[in-house]
């Protein structure tokens, strides 16, 4: 069983006293056991801003055994839609990442509502990489994949 694993996963490896280390840790041993721990190019990319250089990214996917598996055009398509959907509908208030409910904020000075762009096309590039190219998705975000991605098994 191969498991994608987003971004927020294993930031929490890398960022010291990040509050779920332990969690994120344990699942990710948990799905190293079950099989292959895959990630698409948008996650790679986004911890790059951890590294000093390549060299050490590498080196950290190599000792953590996860592997670098490129997008390609269905998953990149899929993503598209996706992102197509969400644009078309973007919520006018702030969104909840674990169970999608949308809350409206108000301008304190004005009344205004508030608008808030929560997600970006990454989302989506992981969502849809995920359910081509793996069997289940590792990620503390469950909002944007349960509402734009319902097909996919998340962990």
């Amino acid at each position: 069983m191969t498991t994608a694993v987003d971004t927020n996963v294993l930031l929490d490896l890398l960022t010291p006293g990040a509050p779920f280390t332990a969690s994120s840790l344990d699942a990710l041993d948990q799905a190293a056991n079950q099989g292959p721990v895959a990630i698409c190019d948008a996650v790679y990319a986004e911890l790059s801003a951890k590294f000093p250089n390549r060299e050490d990214l590498d080196e950290f996917f190599r000792r953590s055994g996860v592997q670098l598996i490129a997008t390609g055009p269905r998953a990149l398509f899929m993503a598209g839609e996706a992102w197509r959907r969400y644009t078309r509908v973007r919520p006018t208030g702030i969104i909840c990442g674990q169970c999608g409910a949308e809350t409206q904020v108000q301008c304190v000075r004005c009344n205004s509502l508030v608008g808030l762009r929560q997600r970006v096309l990454s989302d989506f590039l992981i969502g849809a990489h995920s359910l081509v190219h793996a069997d289940r998705l590792l990620t503390r975000d469950r909002g944007v994949y349960v509402r734009y991605f319902p097909d996919l098994e998340l962990v």
